[in-house]
C-alpha cells in the first residue's frame, strides 16, 4: 500500500536522538496507528511498549533484535519487534520507514 486513506495525522513530529530520527503519527478510524519516519545515519537503541512491524521503504540499515545477531535490512524488507523490548540499529544511509503498532 503506497498511501493511506481517511486518516488523521498528528502535526507535531516525534523527534529522537537530537533530531536524527523523526516520525509522524498516523491514526486510523479503527483505532490503529502507524508512524512514518526518517532515520539519518548513526547508531541508535530503541525501546518498545507495543509489538511493532518496521517496514523499510528506502535506505539500508543493520539491526540487532533481542537475543539475535546483527542482520542487514534494505528497502522493501520488514522486521518484527516484540513488545517491551529494546533493539539496536545502525543506519547506513538515510532510511524512510513505516512502523505499524500491534497493540
Amino acid at each position: 500500500m503506497s498511501q493511506f486513506e481517511n486518516v488523521t495525522v498528528v502535526k507535531a513530529a516525534n523527534l529522537y536522538f537530537e533530531g536524527k530520527v523523526s516520525s509522524r503519527t498516523v491514526l486510523f478510524a479503527d483505532g490503529s496507528r502507524k508512524t512514518l519516519g526518517l532515520m539519518l545515519p548513526g547508531e541508535y537503541t530503541f525501546g518498545t511498549e507495543a509489538a511493532e512491524v518496521m517496514e523499510i521503504l528506502a535506505g539500508d540499515l543493520r539491526i540487532k533484535l533481542p537475543g539475535g545477531d546483527w542482520q542487514s535490512i534494505s528497502a522493501g524488507q520488514s522486521f518484527d519487534v516484540p513488545a517491551n523490548a529494546s533493539f539496536d540499529v545502525v543506519i547506513e544511509t538515510p532510511t524512510d520507514y513505516c512502523c505499524t503498532y500491534l497493540d
